[in-house]
């Protein structure tokens, strides 16, 4: 079910606004910055991506002219990613419907009910991924 939810989510984004699913998480991440920058590893943390990952999509969504790197103002040696005016038209024009569809084709297809459970269900795997990850630094 996920993976047909988001095929049809990212299917959506590609085709009305030019955006793959990757596109948007990180326009996502820039745009609820308070400055609309964020260094390339906190992007990263934010997103779960390795950091060749992240480097090589910030490359091409750059030549599509949706962010663009600027030295920190902070560190030199490292780049800011900066949402351009282009980007934040992609996610100001995307968000909406996708999120329109996101309730349409699961929230309201689950219900009020449902959902409850699946945040409880949801809740209990990470607690129990925060265990092993605790277990797992201890050894």
């Amino acid at each position: 079910m996920q993976r047909q939810l988001n095929t049809h989510l990212y299917r959506h984004l590609q085709r009305e606004f030019g955006l793959s699913g990757s596109d948007y998480e990180i326009l996502v991440n820039l745009s609820e910055a308070p400055t609309g920058r964020m260094r390339a590893f906190e992007l990263g943390e934010a997103t779960d991506w390795e950091k060749s990952r992240m480097s090589h999509h910030l490359t091409r969504m750059a030549q599509r002219g949706l962010v663009r790197r600027e030295p920190c103002a902070e560190d030199t040696r490292y780049a800011d990613i900066v949402l351009t005016d282009e980007g934040r038209a992609a996610i100001t024009e995307a968000a909406p419907h996708h999120a329109a569809n996101v309730r349409a084709w699961f929230i309201d297809a689950v219900g009020e009910e449902r959902l409850g459970v699946i945040e409880d269900a949801s809740e209990a795997v990470l607690v129990a991924l925060a265990e092993h990850d605790a277990r797992a630094d201890h050894r």
